[in-house]
């Protein structure tokens, strides 16, 4: 696609432009480098120790189930902590 080096900004409005639905990174300051009230897409930060995919496959459940529901434009936080534990 050519969107190699693109920053945050340009790249929500690239994805948006081209027909995604969501956003997936795993970026933990992404959502204070934008503007949130602002979103052209629903945004989905995975919260794992590193971006290796040993670290980010036990995720991959919550992320489904994060994107097979009503999508809002805004910031969803997905990570393989347990509520309560």
């Amino acid at each position: 696609m050519g969107w190699a080096g693109t920053g945050n900004g340009a790249l929500l409005g690239l994805a948006a432009e081209s027909g995604f639905d969501a956003l997936l990174t795993v970026d933990r300051g992404f959502a204070h480098q934008q503007n949130l009230d602002d979103l052209p897409l629903p945004v989905v930060i995975l919260l794992a120790a590193s971006n290796r995919p040993d670290d980010l496959r036990p995720l991959v459940p919550k992320v489904t189930g994060v994107l097979s529901g009503t999508l809002q434009r805004r910031v969803y936080h997905v990570s393989g902590a347990v509520p309560g534990g």
